[in-house]
């Protein structure tokens, strides 16, 4: 499984007001889409979330977005590892992804670009 990089995940009470300062620390537009009620701007390395509270809490608990080159090979490495995918792999506005949680009880998301 090739590891691209990774996306840190930051949420914010205003995104109006937060994305300003993260183009300009990342040099470039955001990307904005939403996902189930969530406001979501992708600025640089930095992916910044605003919306209900319930749904904040959940995605708080999302410790890093890690981009792969293809998440099916993620998933299979994955849970030969002895990670347990908790959701999907499915589509999203920005590629596919899973959510696993690590035997060390951590989670991530992988993404991949393949829509």
């Amino acid at each position: 499984m090739d590891i691209l990089g990774a996306t840190l995940r930051v949420c914010v009470d205003d995104l109006e007001t937060a994305v300003p300062f993260y183009e300009r620390l990342a040099g470039g537009p955001a990307l904005r889409f939403e996902r189930g009620g969530v406001q979501v701007a992708a600025v640089g390395c930095f992916l910044l979330m605003s919306g209900p509270e319930a749904e904040l809490e959940i995605l708080r608990k999302v410790a890093a977005t890690i981009a792969v080159k293809d998440v099916d090979e993620a998933h299979a490495v994955l849970t030969e590892l002895g990670a347990r995918v908790i959701a999907g792999p499915v589509g999203t506005p920005a590629g596919r992804n899973l959510i696993a949680v690590h035997p060390d009880g951590a989670v991530y998301e992988y993404v991949d670009r393949r829509v």
